[in-house]
């Protein structure tokens, strides 16, 4: 096995990943603190051009050195929006016909690997700040709740994992693997 070489990868440019076809997945950051979460969120939505990321509460926006330290350029190919609450941005997403979802340890939450990501054609989900998860009052709004299983001693995985966990499922899901 050879590594293969940045020239050889087939990535999309800037202008190319803009107009390209998007995954059907928006990302939603409920009051999220840490700036370099953030940036791997933006990495995260880059790689498997998803939609878009949304901002929410007193999540920092682009640019900021900080979130371009981890995103390294992300933020100038993904699109994003910022709302002053999460329930706004939720509250447009569902008028627009997304199915939502939060991240999140709740009664009757689904463990993700029984969601059945087909069920709506396309989809936003929340991830909640590092302390204290997503707002209940989101929790409530949305239409369901996907819980990633875990087995250890630790209550939660880091927000970075999380989505990059919840987007892998999705993409796998939707077969877009196929394509690339």
């Amino acid at each position: 096995m050879r590594k293969l070489l940045n020239e050889e990868l087939g990535r999309l440019s800037a202008d190319e990943f803009k107009e390209a076809e998007k995954t059907p997945l928006i990302l939603v950051l409920d009051n999220i603190r840490s700036l370099n979460n953030i940036g791997s969120v933006f990495r995260t939505a880059d790689a498997f051009r998803l939609e878009a990321v949304y901002l929410c509460g007193f999540t920092a926006t682009p640019p900021h050195r900080e979130i371009h330290k981890t995103a390294l350029g992300a933020t100038e190919t993904v699109n994003w929006k910022h709302f002053d609450t999460t329930l706004e941005a939720l509250a447009e997403l569902r008028q627009s016909g997304y199915k939502l979802a939060a991240a999140e340890q709740a009664e009757n939450s689904t463990l993700l690997h029984t969601l059945n990501w087909t069920e709506a054609s396309k989809w936003a989900v929340v991830f909640g700040n590092e302390v204290d998860g997503v707002e209940q009052e989101v929790v409530s709004f949305c239409d369901r709740v996907i819980e990633i299983p875990q087995i250890g001693s630790k209550h939660s995985l880091n927000i970075s994992v999380s989505v990059g966990v919840v987007v892998w499922d999705f993409f796998k899901a939707f077969s877009l693997c196929s394509d690339h």
